[in-house]
């Protein structure tokens, strides 16, 4: 028996399907969820997975690593139970260059393995998250990059420690004897949390409850909506770095301490912020 091969479809010990079926499949993946892929193709989940290998493998720019000045990098969750994506961002392209499993460092190594120390040293700037990880990373494979913060990522540990506050608070009215003030306090996590402009009229009446209450929770919701302010307002990099220093001495003195945590780490962190501002850029892609 003589097996022939034919220009629509990859050979029979690869594949089955036509390449046109294959492209349509990852393209859907990326799109929608693996689930739907499957009773939309009627084809096994393990299937649509060998699929995009195939057509990934085919069709990755071989030239996708050239010409990196400016990157971004930051970890995704793409399965249950912990499970992550490190993504690579060409931020003058707009495009993912990298990819592989894991948000630790050595997530990384096949990405400088592929790079080359010759390429990697024309990496200017780099956007990630506070985290150890990546900035080790960098630091080893390309000492010469600026490691900018994205302000998202400080926004979102403000968030963070005004979420302790409340959950706080939450824990010691409910043990209190009458359920009065616990059922007073019910919807407060999206009063706090969302942008005030975004405030339903019933979660508006719970922020200003909260206002007139006062104390430690809504001085951490100040806190949370004036560091906003910083990075969503029209000011000069001189006028953030002031800002910035403002804010952090202020919660260093709040005596509440998931702020006084966090003034440490924006201390700690100003200069990597700054070059973000300054430069511009951000994980705004990898993140949506």
């Amino acid at each position: 028996m003589i097996t022939e091969s034919v220009p629509f479809a990859r050979p029979v010990a690869e594949s089955r399907f036509t390449r046109d079926f294959e492209h349509l499949v990852a393209w859907s993946t990326s799109k929608i969820d693996k689930t739907t892929v499957t009773k939309l193709t009627r084809i096994a989940w393990r299937t649509v997975g060998m699929i995009c290998e195939r057509v990934v493998a085919e069709e990755l720019d071989p030239k996708r690593l050239e010409n990196l000045f400016l990157v971004g990098v930051d970890e995704i969750s793409c399965r249950k139970h912990h499970n992550y994506l490190t993504l690579v961002t060409n931020h003058q392209s707009g495009k993912i260059v990298y990819g592989s499993e894991g948000k630790s460092a050595s997530s990384l190594d096949g990405f400088f393995s592929d790079l080359g120390p010759e390429r990697a040293g024309k990496i200017e700037a780099v956007t990630m998250d506070m985290g150890p990880a990546f900035a080790k990373a960098f630091t080893q494979h390309a000492p010469g990059a600026r490691i900018c913060l994205d302000p998202f990522h400080v926004v979102k540990l403000g968030t963070e420690a005004l979420e302790e506050v409340r959950k706080d608070l939450w824990r010691q009215m409910r043990k209190l004897p009458s359920p009065e003030y616990a059922r007073k306090f019910a919807g407060a996590h999206w009063a706090l949390l969302k942008n005030p402009g975004d405030l339903t009229e019933r979660q508006g009446e719970t922020l200003k409850r909260i206002k007139r209450t006062g104390g430690a929770l809504y001085r951490a919701y100040e806190m949370k909506e004036s560091m906003r302010a910083i990075f969503a307002g029209d000011l000069t990099n001189n006028e953030v770095s002031e800002l910035i220093s403002r804010w952090y001495s202020r919660a260093s003195r709040s005596r509440i301490q998931s702020f006084t945590r966090l003034s440490k780490t924006i201390r700690t962190h100003k200069d990597g912020i700054m070059a973000s501002i300054e430069l511009g850029i951000s994980n705004g892609r990898v993140e949506g």
